[in-house]
């Protein structure tokens, strides 16, 4: 196979593989006769390719919230060393050695998952209907892998081809996958954030004005990720087809399990302390009105 040029190289070393992969499964789940074999086929793939790169998704989380609990700290060495920047560098360099920060290790491994992602996001958009399945069968290793020009594209009575955007044609229903993918965005936003900041009566004034310039921080942070981050993904959700959002939302709901796994619930540690509060009143009425029963 002669390469040339970069899209080829993108095709051999990660779109074909991808495609195969995809293409394989789907094969295998229609000679078991499962239906709706093409929405699980693209569940599938999300959830392998997803546990292949939990590794690097690990190291990209701890980076990350390490420099989110570095960054309180880097705005008061802005402060102090407002207009040296030679000084405010070297500040910034010693304050990562201390920490055992790297800068870029958050970067590198989001840079590995970015092709890898990239292709299979372009296979799901090739097999669905309208896609292109003689590109797909083109790049296909075996000639028995090879797909009909037109794919069954029901999932559970959804057509994995309509967009969201279509309701009008296919009931109101159609919208609530744009808002749960917004939802479930918003959670794994949410948890990125690091732990609200308590206050306690005993805080002295310093630390008070402390955790005040800490919270302003955050909020800077959170104004940025948390709520434009749901509303892009919601409306990308709601622009593309159907067959996508199971893809995102899988990744998303595996991206939330491994975000609590490796540093909680950040952001959202007071609404679950809320949850089980709640949770817990509720229980003990019930107990009470259960004993005035008795």
């Amino acid at each position: 196979m002669q390469v040339s040029g970069i899209g080829d190289i993108f095709n051999l070393i990660f779109f074909g593989p991808v495609i195969n992969l995809l293409v394989l499964i789907f094969q295998g789940l229609q000679a078991l006769h499962i239906p709706g074999a093409l929405g699980f086929a693209i569940l599938f793939l999300t959830i392998l390719i997803r546990i292949l790169v939990w590794p690097f998704m690990a190291s990209q989380i701890k980076a990350t919230k390490k420099m989110a609990d570095l960054k309180p700290h880097l705005d008061a060495l802005k402060k102090k060393h407002k207009g040296d920047k030679q000084a405010f560098a070297a500040a910034q360099m010693a304050l990562y050695k201390e920490h055992g920060v790297n800068p870029a290790g958050g970067c590198l491994p989001a840079l590995i998952q970015i092709p890898v992602f990239i292709a299979l996001y372009q296979s799901i958009i090739h097999i669905l209907p309208g896609g292109n399945i003689n590109q797909i069968n083109s790049l296909l290793y075996f000639p028995q892998l090879k797909l009909p020009s037109t794919l069954d594209p029901n999932f559970f009575g959804l057509n994995l081809g309509i967009k969201p955007s279509e309701f009008g044609s296919q009931g109101f229903l159609l919208l609530l996958i744009p808002l749960l993918t917004a939802g479930l965005t918003f959670v794994q936003s949410k948890m990125t954030l690091p732990k609200p900041i308590k206050h306690y009566p005993s805080d002295s004034p310093k630390e008070e004005k402390e955790k005040e310039g800490l919270e302003e921080s955050m909020g800077q942070v959170q104004s940025q990720m948390v709520y434009l981050m749901p509303i892009m993904i919601g409306y990308f959700a709601f622009s593309f087809p159907v067959g996508l959002a199971i893809y995102w939302n899988t990744y998303t709901i595996l991206g939330i399990i491994q975000q609590h796994r490796v540093s909680g619930w950040g952001g959202l540690t007071d609404l679950t302390v809320r949850i089980k509060n709640l949770k817990f009143k509720i229980s003990k009425k019930q107990k009470d009105y259960g004993k005035s029963v008795e």
